[in-house]
């Protein structure tokens, strides 16, 4: 499949559901055929990535069956990496550090839902930046990353090639606009649409 862009989104045990499936979501119904503004129904592709090819048990038992593996990873133009339960024990895994660091330096951006921020925050990507973080986890955010600036009650941080969101929920709004900012206004206005979901831009 030839696409305008390729996302890939990182699974792991114990991920939060809402918080890949939301920016999965957003991306697939790009589209949809009810979503006229997309004239190329193949602008957007969209991967599941985990360190093993093996399917992971997401939050509630969900099971996920990646696409890749890291190491058989297409070049990616946006990498997402949700939070959940699973990021306390995860985010010093090596092989999954090792990814997020060599795919940031060729995405176009590199973001993060919810807790995953901790998995960009340990890679090393937020220092100097200000970035944010589900609302119950603002406090440890602060403590674990000294040199990043830590914003609250933000839906989520725009800092260029690195993106941040609140919690959960608010991957959908990050991802809405990072639909805007690689394929315009009208695709993200499509999306939500399509989704019945409340988008008011900027």
């Amino acid at each position: 499949m030839n696409a305008k862009f390729v996302a890939g989104i990182v699974v792991y045990d114990n991920v939060e559901v809402l918080d890949f499936a939301g920016p999965f979501e957003v991306m697939s119904v790009v589209r949809h055929e009810d979503a006229p503004l997309i004239t190329d129904p193949c602008a957007v592709r969209i991967v599941l990535v985990a360190e093993s090819a093996e399917p992971v048990t997401a939050m509630g038992g969900m099971k996920v069956v990646p696409d890749f593996d890291f190491a058989s990873c297409p070049p990616l133009d946006v990498l997402i990496v949700p939070g959940g339960p699973g990021e306390r024990t995860e985010h010093d895994n090596p092989a999954v550090l090792d990814f997020i660091r060599a795919r940031s330096r060729e995405t176009k951006i590199t973001a993060s839902v919810c807790t995953g921020a901790f998995f960009l925050g340990k890679a090393g990507l937020l220092d100097g930046r200000r970035a944010t973080t589900h609302s119950l986890s603002i406090g440890r955010m602060r403590e674990m990353f000294p040199k990043v600036q830590v914003v609250e009650n933000a839906r989520y941080v725009d800092e260029g090639g690195v993106i941040t969101s609140a919690g959960i929920s608010a991957g959908i709004d990050m991802t809405l606009h990072i639909l805007k900012r690689i394929l315009g206004e009208d695709a993200a206005r499509a999306a939500a649409r399509v989704m019945e979901y409340s988008y008011a831009g900027e």
